[in-house]
């Protein structure tokens, strides 16, 4: 207990002069009273300044450790703190310390060296305890480093959540329009959306602008519908008139048009650089990005990849940071423009701005298109359109040209590479850039690594390119695979099983908004292979099930293998001394729980550099 607290009122009373009053002398000659009231004056007063020390010293304490003062984080039922150190070892506490992790083991332990022994002194145990304030779980609950997305789309996810179109079986609904009167009044404002998957409707045919402007709301406003996969547009009349007139043909694109051969509303790839969108605004961007965040935190989110960020977004991220306001670590990976001059070597690189909450040292690159839409890049044709084989985004020299320029001065080069073809090429560019370099300085990333050559996954892993994979991809695409690429391909579609048994490291993400920003969903994939109600086209065993990660790959592949891959695995990624206190905390365990439960597992509480940013403690 602190010391009590000497009052204002107390001092007076102490201090008056009627406290020291003459009292009558006595006749028998001994001193009186007032004769010794110097001397118990001095006994007083000195017995009152040690004692209104201590409680200054107290306080002086007690204010410079609160709100940096160490706490502990504690299981009261055995170890259920996951620490994915090199041991993958299991603690019953964590300590922290401002931003910082001071210490893990047993409530035992970290008392012994944190918090007041029994053996310490009266006056040491007054000032110092509590010190080590201690926090215990819910029951079930575990800990896991802070979990990573290591490829996403930030702003995008905001975007798509403003008209969200995901599992949609046709033509969105009206009511976005109807219920925002500035859009419903303005037939001007553009209207954008996303998540429109045509492979699940009745048809499985391209949608069209007609049926937009079918519905007397929507027509005459220019609408811009972004697919799942990010691969595909899908537009208004209106929208297309803004944009035109448009190319007969796009290099790494493809404008699906009619019979009359003119453009009927979709734009794949490059060709969805055609319609001429405005420019967000500022208030655009912090409204995306604060809805994507706060549905990150959530979700138990602390760091993001974001695969691809323009210039916009780059500038918009920097300035965010700047303001001291990032409230998520965001790893960016700058867009490669091809018809724009190299860049390398007169960009700087942005590493740990505002205390790791920013960096920017990665450029991405498109190889191909998406299998979804069929612009993967194959060896041989698609098994349901022998027509074509898919296509390569960008001329392949290009990879041989600007790869090592990159590598050179210093860029991490992450490929977006779909299709068997476009990650051969990528790996053809990558082992002839790294001859004689130190990989491990460099790190380079294949982004997807969805399809490969037996040979190719071999060579991946000897060559220490790191494969960043979705495996929710896999559950979603599980169910059309085969029929796009025959029974024989499809065996070498998702193969993460036979990637890690190559050698080669992975790394785990969502790429939300295509799929869902839940990173559960990810590792419930990756070790079950089944849809979230149990199916797939194998059975309730799972899709290829001899392709499942150990749930223990899974961990590491959302937490330290994205630390990782992007050059923070000594400050982030594992619960370890020394590093940021970035941590998540779920309601069960799922090391242990029955696959079909994990989808069922909460977010108790999200902790970014030791502060709570979502639940409680």
């Amino acid at each position: 207990m602190p010391p009590p607290k000497v009052s204002d009122a107390d001092d007076k009373t102490n201090g008056h002069s009627n406290g020291f009053a003459k009292q009558p002398e006595k006749s028998n000659g001994v001193h009186s009273s007032a004769a010794k009231t110097p001397r118990a004056f001095t006994k007083k007063f000195n017995a009152l300044f040690v004692f209104t020390l201590l409680g200054a010293v107290w306080a002086a304490i007690r204010s410079s450790t609160q709100g940096s003062g160490p706490y502990a984080i504690c299981s009261q039922d055995g170890k259920r703190i996951y620490t994915v150190d090199e041991h993958n070892s299991k603690v019953q506490c964590v300590v922290v310390q401002g931003p910082h992790i001071l210490d893990t083991g047993s409530l035992l332990e970290v008392n012994e060296r944190w918090g007041a022994s029994p053996n310490q002194s009266t006056i040491t145990r007054f000032l110092t305890k509590p010190v080590l304030s201690v926090q215990y779980l819910p029951p079930g609950a575990v800990v896991v480093p802070g979990i990573t997305d290591s490829h996403a789309h930030i702003l995008e996810y905001g975007a798509s959540q403003e008209l969200p179109l995901e599992g949609t079986p046709n033509i969105p609904g009206i009511e976005f329009i109807l219920n925002n009167p500035e859009v419903l009044n303005d037939k001007t404002k553009w209207i954008r959306g996303g998540g429109w998957d045509h492979t699940i409707w009745p048809s499985s045919n391209w949608p069209s602008g007609a049926e937009l402007d079918a519905d007397p709301v929507i027509r005459g406003r220019p609408v811009v519908l972004q697919s799942k996969d990010c691969h595909a547009l899908w537009v208004s009349a209106e929208a297309m008139r803004l944009s035109s007139p448009f190319p007969d043909s796009v290099e790494g694109g493809i404008i699906i048009r009619g019979e009359d051969g003119e453009p009927t509303g979709v734009f794949l790839d490059n060709a969805q650089d055609l319609i001429k969108q405005p420019e967000l605004t500022e208030d655009d961007l912090r409204r995306r990005f604060k809805l994507a965040v706060d549905h990150a935190h959530a979700r138990g989110l602390t760091s993001i990849h974001d695969a691809g960020l323009d210039p916009m977004s780059l500038a918009f991220f920097k300035k965010q940071a700047e303001n001291g306001i990032l409230p998520i670590r965001v790893y960016g990976m700058t867009y490669f423009n091809e018809h724009q001059p190299y860049w390398g070597n007169t960009t700087q690189i942005i590493i740990g701005k505002d205390d790791y909450r920013l960096t920017a040292r990665s450029v991405k690159i498109f190889a191909d298109g998406a299998l979804r839409t069929g612009g993967a890049a194959l060896y041989e044709p698609y098994h349901d359109n022998p027509e074509t084989s898919g296509f390569m985004r960008l001329d392949p020299e290009i990879l041989f040209d600007v790869i090592p320029k990159y590598l050179r001065d210093g860029w991490q080069v992450n490929v977006h590479a779909i299709g068997d073809r476009a990650n051969g090429i990528v790996l053809d560019a990558f082992e002839a850039s790294l001859k004689g370099a130190n990989v491990t300085a460099l790190r380079p990333r294949l982004e997807h690594a969805q399809m490969m050559t037996r040979a190719d996954m071999k060579r991946l892993g000897k060559l220490g390119v790191i494969a960043s994979v979705q495996p929710t991809h896999a559950i979603s695409d599980m169910w059309y695979a085969e029929d796009r690429l025959g029974p024989e391909r499809v065996k070498l579609l998702y193969a993460f099983r036979s990637v890690v048994d190559s050698g080669a490291r992975i790394t785990l993400g969502s790429d939300f908004p295509v799929e869902s920003m839940n990173p559960l969903s990810a590792f419930y994939a990756a070790v079950a292979r089944v849809s979230p109600d149990g199916k797939s086209p194998h059975g309730p065993e799972g899709w290829f099930p001899e392709q499942r990660l150990t749930r223990i790959e899974a961990l590491r592949g959302m937490t330290i293998d994205p630390a990782y891959a992007s050059f923070t695995e000594d400050i982030l990624g594992s619960i370890e001394v020394g590093k940021r206190a970035d941590f998540t905390v779920l309601s069960q365990d799922i090391m242990s729980a029955p696959a079909d439960t994990i989808l069922e597992t909460k977010v108790v509480a999200t902790v970014i550099d030791g502060k709570t940013i979502f639940g409680k403690l």
